[in-house]
Formats: C-alpha cells, structure tokens, sequence
C-alpha cells in the first residue's frame, strides 16, 4: 500500500498517546496516575445536559448549516462581545467539530507552499502539524520560564521574511498555563499590523484564569485588530464538554466564506445535538464554570507549591488553563537504578511511567525539552499522591 508523502510527514499526538498508554495500564489493574489528560474532569453542567435532551425530544437531529445554526451563531455573538467587548454578525461566525478542526479548516483555506506562521514555543502539539499539512513552514520562537513562556515583539521581528503570513497566539496557554497581559498584546497586535501578519488568537482556556486575572482578547484592542486576526475558540475546556466536539471561529467575512466552503465538502455542518447544548453553554448561568475554576485554582496551589518543593524541580505558577509546566532538566544526565541515563524528557517521562506509575507529557512534544506537561484536572488526593511519587522517583536518580 503507497501512502501519500502528506501523511507520512505527520507525527502522532504525543499527548492522546501517553494517555491512552496510562488508560491501557490502568484498564490492565495497574495503579497508575495520569496527568495527561487536556480535559476537564467535572461532569457536564446539568442545565447544558438538559438542552441537549429537549432537542432530542423535539426531533432536532437532522443535518444543520454547514457553518452552524442561526441560534447558536447568535449566542456566540451575544457572548463575544459580552465577554470580550467585540461585535460580530452571523456571516463572521462559522461553527466546527471543535477547536481543533477549526484551527485545521484556517490552515487549509489559509496557507500554502512558501508561507510561514510563527508559533511560539511551547506550543499545542498540533499547531506545527497543522501548518506543516497546509504546506506552509511553522517558523517557532522559544519562550522562556524567565518570561512565563510568552513570546516578545524583538523575538517576532527576527523571524519576519517577506513570506510571513501569520502569527499564532495561544491565551492562556496549552501547555503552559500563562495568559498574556493586555499591555504584551498590545504590543504583538502592533507589531503584527504593521507587518501585515494575521493574527490567529487561540482562546479556549478563556474562562479558565486565576488570581484575579482578567483575559484580553487581541482582537478586542482596536477595529483594525479585529478585522486582521480570527478569534478560535469553543465550549470544550471551559463547559466540561470535551465530547461534544463544538469549536468556533470569529473573523472577517470573506474569510468565513472560505472555511465554509472547505468544511462543506469535509464534515459538513457540526452534530445538531451539541449546537443545542452549546448554545446553553455560552448563554446559560456561569456558576457552574466559576466552582469549577475556583477548584482549579486550589489544585493549581497544591501541585505547583509541592513541586517545586522538589529538589533539582522548578515550577512557575501558571494563571490559566489547567497544566503546570515543570521544569525537570537539572535531573538530565543522572541515572536510574538500573544504570539508564535520563537525556531528556521523553526518557524521564518513561522512567515516572514505568518506575512510580505516573503519567506526565513530555516537554519535547510541545517544543521545549526541559519541561513536561502535568494537568491538574484530577482530584486534590491524586495529584498530593501523584506529586509525592514523583518525588520519590527523583530520590532514585543518580
């Protein structure tokens, strides 16, 4: 069988592997604890269940608009410029089977051979990948623990050519937690409009922030922003509905248009069922996102503070989304009890993995070595037990 050179080029999710490996160990009676997970691990909210069931009832499952129906299109609106102080109408609004696939439909209708999107590292798994089948080049920037991982309008001006199409900007982040100041968007959002770059502004984790932190959406600074960036973002991570697979675009028209017209010969219309539910997602009472945010930030404390408490680990704290982002490179180059050299963090994921029964992610997988990914979307006791196993580990290097 002959594959296409596209899909041999693609890598495989780095994170939905560590955590189907830790579901197989566990399913196999082991007792393993998984900080992979980039969802949530609250129940749906009631009330978003509900809505989802009198569709049911009212026979709404058949196929919908390929860009998502009226109702919910409206509540997105409604929300964007309740929350973020933006205006949109329906013709700049286009609805996918989650943020992903959205992020997938701007890179195909966006992007060719000979453009360049920068990307900030760390960065979600997928962005590279997604640029890369779009035959453009992902042109990364490192951040740094020094910087909260954000990137900086120096960093963006040494990577401009002629052939820079776009910059990604991902807040707060996956993986590592850090949401970016108004004023740091500012700063990027002048720096892209005078470069003529498209903005791409990732904003799932919007509702998910701490110590008070109030998020900035870049295309909210100014008409000229809005009309120059896309807004992604969705009810996956902020309404514990990771399954029901609802992402969204805000953009400018004649880019909507095209997006929809590539997902109407992809997947068509998004499930009508889930469109139902969102729309009480976005419009509904927010109590419920609230607790589950103020129980974030309890376990935020607990796993940060008893981290870094490691010797040889260092954690910032991060002020959004639900990962921390250790960093564990000062335990590179010592050895296992079996005489194994720890080289990076893919080797250190395996050494927890196999030594204590703790899944983390690798940092190598987000671009950025020194550090692996932890998700506090678990229990207080698991991740107390989880952290204290991986200290125990750490004592067993050498």
């Amino acid at each position: 069988m002959k594959f296409s050179n596209r899909i041999e080029q693609v890598n495989p999710s780095m994170t939905l592997a560590i955590d189907a490996k830790a579901k197989e160990m566990k399913a196999n009676g082991e007792d393993v604890i998984g900080f992979g997970a980039g969802e949530p691990d609250f129940n749906t909210p009631e009330r978003i269940k509900q809505a989802a069931i009198r569709a049911i009832e009212a026979n709404d499952t058949h196929y919908t608009p390929v860009g998502g129906t009226n109702e919910l299109k409206d509540a997105i609106i409604t929300k964007m410029k309740r929350d973020n102080g933006l205006n949109y109408d329906r013709n700049q609004i286009l609805v996918s089977c989650g943020a992903k696939h959205s992020f997938y439909n701007l890179a195909q209708a966006l992007w060719e051979e000979g453009d360049e999107v920068i990307i900030p590292a760390p960065y979600w798994v997928s962005f590279p990948e997604m640029v890369g089948l779009a035959g453009a080049k992902p042109v990364i920037i490192e951040t740094d623990a020094a910087h909260n991982f954000k990137i900086t309008v120096d960093q963006i001006k040494k990577v401009l050519t002629p052939n820079t199409r776009a910059i990604l900007i991902n807040t707060p982040s996956n993986p590592t937690g850090f949401a970016y100041e108004k004023s740091e968007l500012e700063a990027i959002a002048q720096c892209a409009l005078e470069n003529n770059l498209l903005m791409i502004s990732d904003e799932i984790y919007e509702w998910i922030i701490f110590d008070g932190f109030k998020h900035t959406s870049i295309a909210s600074l100014s008409k000229e922003a809005q009309k120059n960036c896309v807004v992604i973002n969705g009810v996956s991570k902020c309404y514990a509905m990771t399954g029901w697979r609802i992402g969204y675009i805000a953009a400018d028209a004649e880019i909507v248009k095209k997006v929809t017209k590539l997902q109407g010969q992809s997947t068509s219309g998004p499930c009508s069922i889930s469109q139902a539910a969102s729309i009480e997602a976005l419009v509904g009472p927010h109590d419920d996102v609230l607790e589950m945010v103020r129980e974030f930030e309890k376990r935020r404390n607990v796993m940060v503070d008893q981290l870094a408490a490691i010797p040889g680990v260092s954690c910032n704290k991060p002020n959004g989304s639900f990962y921390s982002f250790p960093d564990f490179s000062d335990l590179y180059k010592k050895k296992d009890r079996n005489g194994k050299v720890i080289q990076g963090s893919l080797d250190f994921t395996e050494f927890l993995l196999t030594e204590k029964k703790v899944a983390i992610v690798p940092g190598i997988a987000f671009g950025a070595d020194a550090n692996a990914r932890m998700s506090f979307a678990t229990s207080l006791d698991k991740i107390e037990e989880g952290v204290k196993r991986i200290k125990e580990a750490v004592e067993l290097l050498k």
